[in-house]
């Protein structure tokens, strides 16, 4: 058993302080999402408050901070949708999500081509391929404006490869009875 087990099995754990700048160490962090995971470990009420107020006068908990690492994160897969619903859970205020929406909302599209490019790189051959493309990027959060956009940019800019033929629908004549 190595140290820490024994330290916390005697009643030496880490202090509510310690286990915060522990998670901060890794990730940037919300207030809330602090909150949620030290909930469990304060011993006297308002004791959580006080260690969370403490570290967010010392800037170690920052909104923008947290903001700008998720934007940073998961713009280059995700589409504003998706970044949104994320900021939210992690409890950050309105304005900080709407700010971030404005900076997202500019490259959608431009986002949205890359991650077809790079899962699908050429269009659909035909209603059903397209549609599947169409909810992959749905589902990452992209605009259906944006999705639309990008699925016919991709059809008129003819990157069809030319090695991708439709097999012709066979005639009543060509059945195999």
């Amino acid at each position: 058993m190595n140290s820490a087990k024994a330290a916390s099995r005697a009643g030496f754990g880490l202090s509510l302080k310690g286990r915060a700048l522990r998670y901060l160490a890794v990730r940037e962090h919300s207030r809330t999402e602090l909150e949620r995971k030290l909930r469990p470990y304060e011993e006297t009420p308002g004791q959580l408050a006080q260690v969370l107020d403490e570290l967010q006068a010392r800037d170690f908990i920052s909104e923008a901070r947290v903001v700008e690492s998720v934007v940073n994160r998961r713009a280059g897969r995700f589409g504003a949708s998706r970044i949104r619903h994320e900021l939210i859970n992690k409890g950050l205020g309105a304005e900080a999500v709407a700010q971030a929406l404005v900076l997202l909302k500019g490259s959608e599209r431009e986002r949205a081509q890359e991650v077809w490019r790079r899962k699908f790189g050429t269009p659909a051959a035909d209603a059903g391929g397209r549609a599947r493309q169409m909810r992959f990027l749905l589902a990452r959060g992209f605009s259906a404006d944006a999705v639309q956009r990008v699925l016919r940019d991709a059809r008129s800019a003819g990157e069809v490869a030319d090695d991708v033929q439709v097999p012709p629908m066979p005639t009543v004549d060509e059945g195999p009875f």
